[in-house]
């Protein structure tokens, strides 16, 4: 097991390296592999940027979150032009269906709302507002409708888990019940647990995807 104080270093290192990090105003804290982000950001995509790139890093089995959005004077926009933007965006956007997601915005931070048949859709919604100016963050309540039964969820998933390069799925095993996916087990890195996330998440009738992988570097 890496000691904290590498694993430390190392994060910092990546996020250096990470071109859409300003890391000098990051702090990096790690106690027994899980990893603290204090500071402030620029912007909500830099936060969710900050976030991956600790967690690409060997033996960060957790990071804690807890950078603020501080955003730039240019950057700030009223909440009702935020709104307009994200609806227009919505409009046009060919993965989510139209008027299927909703959205409230109030002091930057945003709430996405309503039903789909995909959760692949639901996190398209997310992505398609966390990169706008003004975004302090955002909230994801959309739900997805489940079609199909839970064994037949489970074993598509198992499959799928198995025809995974990067997994071994001997490793993984899974529960099933109206639409939640928990995954238990474990898995070498952060990687191969978000790896093992998107083969659930990517399953017909999947609302939710509860991931308790355990990260045993």
């Amino acid at each position: 097991m890496r000691q904290d104080k590498d694993i430390q270093t190392e994060v910092m290192r990546e996020l250096e390296w990470e071109p859409s990090v300003d890391a000098a105003a990051i702090g990096v804290a790690a106690s027994d592999g899980a990893i603290t982000l204090t500071g402030h950001v620029g912007s909500y995509a830099e936060k969710i940027a900050a976030t991956k790139a600790a967690r690409r890093v060997y033996g960060v089995r957790a990071v804690a979150d807890e950078l603020a959005v501080e955003l730039p004077t240019e950057n700030l926009h009223d909440d009702t032009d935020i709104a307009e933007t994200i609806s227009r965006l919505l409009e046009w956007n060919v993965t989510i269906p139209k008027r299927a997601v909703t959205a409230k915005v109030s002091n930057g931070f945003v709430t996405l709302d309503g039903k789909v048949d995909w959760e692949y859709q639901s996190i398209a919604a997310t992505k398609l507002v966390r990169n706008l100016t003004g975004v302090r963050g955002v909230t994801n309540l959309v739900t997805v409708r489940p079609k199909v039964h839970d064994k037949e969820v489970k074993s598509g998933i198992a499959a799928a888990l198995h025809r995974q390069a990067q997994l071994d799925a001997r490793r993984i095993w899974l529960e099933t019940s109206d639409g939640t996916v928990t995954l238990q087990g474990q898995v070498s890195s952060w990687s191969e647990s978000e790896t093992a996330r998107k083969a659930a998440a990517a399953a017909p009738g999947v609302r939710k995807v509860e991931n308790h992988l355990q990260i045993v570097a």
